[in-house]
């Protein structure tokens, strides 16, 4: 048996940081985008991973496969750069949690998977808000942190072209380790901005603000910023990675050759 699930990528506009010593209680409040771009994920007898055809390892999906008591091969594709801002690690998660579930006829609930690889991340590390918001889709507001059950969600309506220019990576791990104060800050400030004017420009002016005032942005991302800001466009920075985003075609208008997707409403779910 086997079975295949997409999980689109995410890329986070904004947030807060809210840990709990529960890691089904951890997690983020802000807001992201889920993409049309995302990983591919297939599950059958065997084992390793794989990650577009090379050898890897991954905690998270190491977790899953523990958790749901099952030893598998797992292969995973995407054209997503892992460690820029994407929510790759927490796309696989949760990829090898439906897949899994459905070859090995596990019989769990979609919120049941979607809390096993939350809590997967969380407990590695490696992202705090990406699974829920993954299995969400859209454009999803994380309004309270944490997975199904104690977590809360909404969305902002609307569908988009999405530009993005993946410049490097930034550790996700890091930043979650450090002095997040100032950054929850800004964060608490984007999403209520949102929240009072739920629409696709004040996300995006949001977002921007919270790059901003979040003290994570590098000198070669702050130019990309300023440029499209310089052509008439908004573009922010892809929590946590050196990763350049827009709504629409401001880094194309800018001059640069980015790549692009759209917005992708249904969020995670098995493959045909």
């Amino acid at each position: 048996m086997e079975a295949t699930a997409f999980v689109p990528g995410h890329v986070t506009g904004f947030f807060s940081a809210h840990p709990h010593e529960d890691p089904n209680r951890a997690g983020s409040r802000g807001g992201g985008v889920a993409l049309s771009h995302g990983v591919e994920t297939t599950v059958r007898e065997g084992s390793g991973l794989t990650l577009d055809g090379e050898a890897i390892a991954v905690g998270p999906v190491e977790r899953v496969l523990d958790a749901l008591g099952v030893e598998a091969r797992v292969a995973c594709e995407t054209p997503l750069p892992l460690g820029s801002g994407f929510g790759v690690s927490g796309a696989m998660a949760l990829g090898t949690a439906l897949a899994a579930n459905a070859a090995f006829g596990l019989a769990r609930s979609e919120n049941d998977l979607t809390a096993l690889a939350h809590r997967a991340e969380v407990e590695s590390g490696t992202g705090l808000g990406d699974v829920v918001a993954q299995a969400r889709g859209g454009v999803p507001l994380r309004l309270e942190p944490g997975a199904p059950g104690h977590g809360a969600m909404d969305g902002v309506p609307g569908r988009s072209r999405v530009e993005y220019l993946a410049l490097g990576e930034l550790s996700t791990e890091d930043v979650l380790a450090g002095d997040t104060d100032a950054l929850s800050a800004a964060g608490e400030r984007a999403l209520a901005t949102v929240r009072e004017t739920p629409t696709l420009p004040a996300f995006m002016d949001a977002s921007r603000a919270f790059a901003d005032g979040a003290g994570l942005l590098t000198d070669d991302l702050r130019d990309v910023l300023d440029a499209v800001a310089e052509a008439g466009g908004t573009a922010s920075m892809a929590m946590l990675g050196e990763t350049a985003f827009c709504l629409g075609t401001g880094l194309s208008d800018a001059g640069y050759d980015p790549a692009v997707c759209r917005i992708h409403p249904p969020g995670a779910g098995l493959s045909d």
